[in-house]
């Protein structure tokens, strides 16, 4: 790439001069630079804020269409991450992925994805009408949490699927867990296929030396970072990257206009350059700060009787190629708490609020946001737990899960496909009662969130093994997204006279 002038901020720079212009508005948004907000809202966030919130009028360019200051921005962007073209994003890295599988996908086409895929990925295929693949992706029974699939699964996975039109990959992992990206490119490529990577979680990888490779400097066709999760934009920005000749450009802006609002926040399209700018000029020194609290929290955090909080010693296990030590994945198993239960006491009892909770862990991350104050308060927060652990602190509606925590974790098997998820999606359904349901069909996603990875996609065979693991999720308190009845009393499946798609 080119080199550029790291320090400009051209797209905030065309805002703020619209704004000091005093320009007199006949357009969206009808609140007229905060004038007609409500003083309720107005008194919180400030004018400033409210003067940005315009529309896409002549001088601040099209998201769509930039050839002004987005343009320039995403330039920036684009030489500051290594790629050759990069693309703002409004509707975070769920509109990145569905852009690149449905620009690298046909209605038929074959993609090899880890089970482990986000939600978007499923509903991306929904969309374009491509049949997944799944690769099993290596899992820590010990942690009952999923890693990265291998360049020996992807390498066998291409010889049994040699049709197959991409390959996407999670990398990192929401655990930080990250995939051997040098040597899963090799493989792809090697065989003319594109390889595609949720980056989502790496925003940052790309600017520090200690951290794991990003997916740019590994040469992936295309990958996706939430700007918004782990460095400083606003929440739902995200960008997405391209580098190399393999990238049907047009195709992927087209994709991308059909999914991108006409009217996007730019206050969020500001945060993203601004991010950019922040990442080129002051990351390397930013993030060490942040990787010396995390290196320090985690020190002090496996000093707790009871609490493990894993780092480095886990790079070299299958699936863990590198380790994003910014995240804090502290294992409560020992404890006796389920992770939903230590995270509902740390936020009410400590007002310590983590990113994530699943059966075994709590999950929290350290940013360039963060202080040391911060740190000592999660740090103690967990100490006080961890004594208070023996006390009857629990709801007793989470007997099954602690109960769950007696057993040793198996990784779920991928169900049977029995036709598209877009078939499954578009079918006639019934709605039947989830606790009856194991042998049929599937004809919604069902996902515990967050993570946000699916148990059952549209098209699957629910078994009874399924059902009854997602009723020991929900007693434990997860969240579940996607199905119409998101407490699964009612599920909703493939009428009888649905017929499966004959597939040779």
């Amino acid at each position: 790439m080119l080199s550029l002038d790291q320090t400009g901020t051209p797209y905030l720079e065309a805002l703020m001069e619209y704004v000091q212009a005093r320009t007199v508005s006949f357009h969206t948004p009808g609140h007229k630079h905060g004038v007609g907000m409500h003083q309720r809202l107005r008194d919180f966030i400030g004018d400033n804020v409210l003067k940005l919130d315009l529309t896409q009028v002549r001088g601040l360019d099209d998201l769509n269409a930039p050839h002004g200051p987005i343009q320039k921005a995403q330039e920036l962007a684009a030489a500051a991450y290594g790629a050759e073209y990069s693309y703002f994003l409004v509707n975070g890295s769920t509109a990145g992925n569905q852009a690149m599988l449905m620009s690298a996908l046909r209605p038929g086409d074959n993609v090899l994805l880890p089970r482990n895929s986000h939600k978007s990925a499923t509903s991306a295929l929904i969309m374009s009408g491509a049949t997944p693949v799944y690769m099993r992706p290596e899992v820590d029974e010990a942690l009952h949490i999923d890693h990265c699939v291998t360049p020996q699964t992807v390498s066998v996975a291409l010889q049994a699927h040699p049709d197959v039109a991409a390959v996407f990959v999670t990398s990192p992992t929401y655990y930080g867990a990250t995939a051997d990206l040098d040597a899963i490119e090799q493989i792809v490529h090697e065989r003319g296929k594109l390889l595609l990577v949720d980056e989502a979680w790496g925003p940052h990888l790309h600017f520090h030396a200690e951290l794991p490779l990003s997916a740019t400097s590994a040469g992936a066709d295309m990958c996706v970072n939430s700007t918004h999760k782990l460095i400083a934009g606003m929440s739902q920005a995200a960008m997405l990257h391209t580098c190399g000749p393999r990238v049907d450009q047009g195709r992927l802006r087209s994709t991308l206009r059909l999914l991108q609002s006409t009217s996007p926040l730019l206050v969020m399209l500001a945060s993203l350059d601004v991010a950019r700018m922040q990442m080129a000029t002051e990351g390397r020194d930013l993030l060490s700060r942040a990787l010396v609290l995390a290196r320090q929290a985690r020190q002090r955090l496996n000093a707790i009787q009871g609490i493990r909080c894993i780092g480095r010693e886990q790079i070299g296990k299958p699936g863990v190629a590198g380790y994003d030590e910014t995240r804090l994945v502290i294992t409560v198993k020992d404890l006796g708490y389920t992770g939903y239960e230590a995270s509902e006491i740390l936020r009410t009892q400590f007002d310590v609020q983590a990113e994530l909770a699943d059966l075994y862990n709590v999950v929290a991350l350290v940013t360039i946001g963060d202080r040391q104050e911060g740190l000592d308060r999660l740090v103690t927060a967990v100490e006080q737990l961890a004594k208070a652990s023996h006390r009857e602190q629990r709801k007793p509606a989470n007997g099954a899960a602690r109960r769950f925590l007696t057993i040793d974790s198996e990784s779920q098997k991928i169900p049977e496909q029995v036709m598209t998820p877009r078939e499954a999606f578009l079918a006639n359904h019934v709605e039947i009662a989830f606790s009856k349901s194991a042998g049929h069909v599937s004809a919604e996603v069902v996902t515990p969130y967050p993570p946000g990875i699916p148990i059952l996609c549209p098209g699957e065979r629910i078994t009874q093994e399924t059902v009854d693991y997602l009723r020991l999720e929900l007693e434990a308190g997860v969240h579940i997204s996607g199905p119409v009845d998101e407490k699964l009393r009612m599920i909703r499946v493939l009428s009888s006279n649905t017929r499966p798609t004959q597939r040779p």
